[in-house]
Order: structure tokens, then sequence, then C-alpha cells
């Protein structure tokens, strides 16, 4: 009995610590799986991190392009014609056309996207839009987060439960955050077709933290089917002087 008791109370803090780090699964979105695979598997419970905020970093157009496109997948997983989500950029960064969309299943139309002209116009659009509980998601395009600002979006979507997505172009230091996860996406060379043209788009995704979760690294190829994993490895575009790690 008295293990049995130590067991319950250990429990009981271990859910009051993940609490208060942001990262607890709420009961809705308990064990509702996004399809994601094996980058799915990397998070606790093997179940994507919904009504937290994540952050994705880019540090040139190339990268930022795949960002949008990473996002704009799940975003089609969790809005499912049946949600909304505000898209914040930064004048004169938004890196994504809302028709291009419908190819990862998303109706434009359930997106309102905002062009803020300042950087901090911005941070306080996407705080305020996160304490939204009538929407989704959220998506911000920014450069800077600085650690307190990124703890108030934390605790915004605590009480709203909206999943959010950071998206920082070029940041000047990649400081810690309190977001429970850091991606960053590359493109790579995207496989022969019998036909002329460019094959689907395909990306190096690298999950570089993840809280109480597992970092990893994956080859994609996203098509109308959805991801792909690749198995065979792929030269990875990468910044001037940046090593290689495929």
């Amino acid at each position: 009995m008295r293990r049995v008791a130590d067991k319950l109370v250990i429990e009981q803090l271990q859910h009051q610590i993940e609490k208060l780090q942001g990262n607890t699964v709420h009961s809705t979105d308990h064990k509702i799986v996004l399809g994601l695979g094996a980058m799915e598997n990397a998070f606790p419970a093997k179940v994507f991190t919904k009504g937290a905020v994540h952050e994705l970093i880019s540090n040139n157009a190339e990268q930022a392009t795949c960002t949008s496109g990473f996002i704009s997948v799940i975003l089609g997983k969790l809005i499912q014609n049946s949600g909304y989500c505000v898209w914040i950029s930064h004048v004169p960064r938004r890196s994504v056309f809302p028709n291009a969309l419908k190819t990862f299943g998303i109706d434009p139309e359930r997106i309102l996207f905002v062009d803020a002209a300042k950087s901090k116009d911005a941070l306080w659009a996407i705080e305020e839009a996160l304490k939204c509980d009538a929407l989704i998601a959220v998506v911000g395009e920014i450069t800077e987060l600085s650690f307190n600002d990124s703890r108030r979006l934390q605790l915004a979507v605590e009480k709203s439960h909206v999943t959010g997505f950071i998206h920082r172009f070029k940041p000047k230091t990649e400081n810690a955050v309190a977001c429970v996860s850091r991606w960053k996406i590359s493109p790579i060379a995207s496989a022969a077709t019998e036909n002329p043209g460019v094959g689907f788009s395909r990306w190096h995704v690298q999950l570089l933290k993840v809280r109480n979760g597992q970092p990893d690294e994956w080859h994609v190829e996203c098509s109308p089917n959805g991801l792909k994993y690749i198995t065979t490895k792929q030269t990875v575009i990468h910044e001037p002087g940046e090593r290689s790690t495929a």
C-alpha cells in the first residue's frame, strides 16, 4: 500500500510540473494523434502537443518556404475543415501564398491573415489571438522572441488551449524560449520523375528540442497524399559554413 501511495504522489507531482511547464495534454486532446508518424512519436505519450506554442526557425528564404509548408501540413490536420486560424506576419514578411494552402487541404477562407507594420504590433496580435478559444491555431511570423515574451504566449494557450506556431525568420540568436518544441526545416533534392518537371518537395526536418520528448531528424516528402518518410540519405542544402548531418 505504501508503494502504491508513493507512486500516486509521484504521478501528481509530475502532472503539476508538466502543467507549470506548459506541457499538459488536455483531456479533449488525449490520444488524438495527427498522423505525423515518427515525428509525433518523438513527443510525450507519442501525441503532438496541442494547446502549446511551437517554435520554428529559418535562416534563409528557402528554409522559410519549407517551414511554411511544414506548418501548413500540421494546420491541415488540426483544422480539418471545422476550425479557424489566424496567420500574423510582420510586414513585409509573409512566407505563404493563401491559395497554395489548398494543396495541404486547407480552405484559405478559414484563415484570417494579419500583416503588422511593426514587430511589437505583430507580437501583441499573436498574444491576443492565442487567448481566443474560438480558434484552433495561430501562426506568427516574427524575428525575435525573448523568453519573457514566449512565456506570455505559453500562458495564453494554457487557458485557451489554442495551438501556436512561432516562425522566426533570421533571428539574431537562437535564444532559449518557453516553447515546447523547436524545429528547423531545410530543403533537400526532389526525386527524379518520369515526366519532365520538378518532383514533390522534400524536407530535412529537425526537431531540435522537445519538452519531455526525444529530439530527432527525418527526411520526408510532401505530396497530395501527405508526408512520406524517406529512408535514403539526400544532399541537404545548408547555409555557408554549416556542417552537414546528412
